[in-house]
């Protein structure tokens, strides 16, 4: 496996990227990054971090590994590793440096450190996605071993999500230090040899602090239209035609080729809802090439699948469905299902208008608008609620932590999602986390997606999530990336 072998290689290394990203006209100026959130939800606590804890918690607790401003896995407090046992065993050697505290960071506390950081996930989907971890165990004085119990190729790709930062004594090791002024946050980069690391030459002179603030979207365009920050993070797809009504320029707006969910959930199976036919009437229903195109993104295209083709271990599952079918058979094969359900005297007062939860936002009000009509062409009415509301439908969009069939098939556990699943699904799932054999890993893949596509529990809307940023031209350190992922210690890098 390639690993550096020192943080000076790895500033060098960010370094060349900078230089890449254009030119500043104030290299010693302060970077006011602006991310897109609740207010505040920059220094939250656990395992479930929202968007912009995640910026806070990745550039001051770093994992094993992290990721680079390309989405490059690179290291951290592991300066190198290798992989042994066909995929099954994964030994880091750990950074000659120091926690935050002063103490000597060690095997012993790293291991204990990540195996916290691991049970802090307990019940989330992450936590199915590193079920394959047997063992960690201690090796040597800086040597720690990872055993699975199968091979699990984007083990790398997991550790270094923000959740497995690793915190020592309540801090982590850094690369920065943060000071906090109320809902505000300046991160600066920490001198190397306070963390028991090399010297790194003029470090002062190489390195800048970034100001960071977590705002409600609109407020975050705004600030960023009459120049009062250099970057704005997290944008979704319920904000995005917040850029153009503020009249941001089309090249300052930075989209990120991800993978991922963006579709509805069924939260129920109650009413309308409570057979998979019925589930897939409303899936035959929408007009997702209208939908997409709604928003005006070239790239950002329409699917009926669960898990996308593109991704790594899709190949041998189910196209697209409904595969030359028209939309007008479609809707008149669902309003016939809907006409059945009504005649066969299942429906009551009210069930059929369908509750759709959705966040805040003009993009959202472009998808209700959408889906209403589209329901309505099959006999069904629409009622859009709060995101947080009791409903029917409501919207799941979430960027892919890595490519493979397994983190698409997670996301829908019954014992992770408050929402309809399928125990069938689940069940298969649990065998492809004990076999060995990659046949069977691959056999048992295919079925549980079949299993899941005919629960109908999840109605695919397109391929990917829609995940963009707002960039100043003489902003450096950020590149879009296939993970949608923009650490901040490259924004505080100097161009040289």
């Amino acid at each position: 496996m390639p690993a550096a072998s020192s943080l000076t290689a790895r500033l060098a290394v960010l370094a060349v990227a900078l230089l890449a990203g254009g030119c500043s006209s104030d290299n010693d100026a302060t970077v006011e990054i602006v991310a897109i959130g609740e207010r505040g939800s920059l220094f939250q606590h656990g395992g479930r971090l929202a968007s912009p804890d995640q910026l806070v918690r990745a550039a001051t607790a770093e994992g094993l590994v992290a990721f680079d401003a390309d989405g490059r896995v690179i290291p951290a407090l592991a300066d190198r590793w290798i992989v042994l046992d066909d995929g099954q065993s994964y030994i880091f050697r750990l950074r000659d440096g120091r926690w935050r505290d002063g103490r000597e960071i060690t095997a012993q506390s790293a291991r204990l450190a990540l195996r916290e950081a691991i049970a802090r996930l307990k019940g989330s989907p992450l936590a199915l996605d590193l079920a394959v971890i047997d063992d960690i165990r201690t090796m040597a004085g800086r040597v720690i071993e990872i055993r699975l119990r199968q091979p699990l190729p984007d083990l790398l790709q997991l550790l270094a999500q923000p959740e497995l930062g690793l915190i020592n004594r309540g801090s982590g090791a850094g690369p920065m230090q943060l000071a906090r002024s109320g809902d505000a946050a300046t991160l600066a980069p920490i001198d190397p040899e306070r963390l028991g690391l090399p010297a790194v030459r003029n470090w002062s002179k190489r390195v800048r602090q970034l100001k960071l603030v977590a705002l409600p979207a609109e407020a975050a365009v705004r600030r960023f239209s009459s120049g009062g920050c250099d970057l704005v993070l997290g944008g979704r797809a319920q904000q995005f035609p917040l850029a153009g009504a503020l009249g941001i320029s089309r090249g300052t707006i930075r989209l990120d080729p991800v993978l991922g969910l963006f579709g509805l959930v069924v939260v129920d199976g109650a009413g309308f809802l409570e057979t998979p036919n019925n589930r897939e009437a409303l899936a035959m229903a929408i007009d997702r090439d209208a939908l997409v195109q709604a928003f005006g993104v070239g790239g950002w295209m329409p699917s009926t699948r669960v898990i996308p083709s593109e991704v790594e271990d899709a190949d041998a599952m189910a196209g697209e469905r409904w595969s030359g079918v028209s939309l007008d058979e479609r809707r008149r094969q669902a309003r016939g299902v809907v006409q059945r359900w009504r005649a066969g005297g299942a429906a009551r007062a009210g069930w059929d208008r369908l509750r759709i939860a959705l966040p805040d936002g003009p993009g959202s009000d472009l998808i209700f608008d959408r889906l209403r009509q589209d329901f309505a062409a099959i006999g069904l009415s629409a009622l859009r609620v709060a995101e947080a509301a009791d409903a029917d439908l409501r919207l799941v969009d979430e960027n892919a932590r890595y490519a493979r069939a397994a983190w698409f098939l997670n996301r829908f556990n019954c014992g992770v999602r408050r929402s309809l699943c399928d125990a069938g699904a689940d069940a298969l799932m649990d065998q492809v986390r004990v076999v060995s054999s990659p046949d069977d890993r691959s056999r048992l893949l295919r079925e549980a997606a079949a299993s899941l596509t005919a629960a109908n529990v999840f109605i695919p809307i397109a391929k990917s999530p829609l995940r963009w940023s707002l960039v100043r031209g003489d902003a450096t350190g950020f590149a879009t990336n296939r993970i949608g992922w923009h650490p901040l210690m490259p924004m505080a890098l100097k161009p040289r």
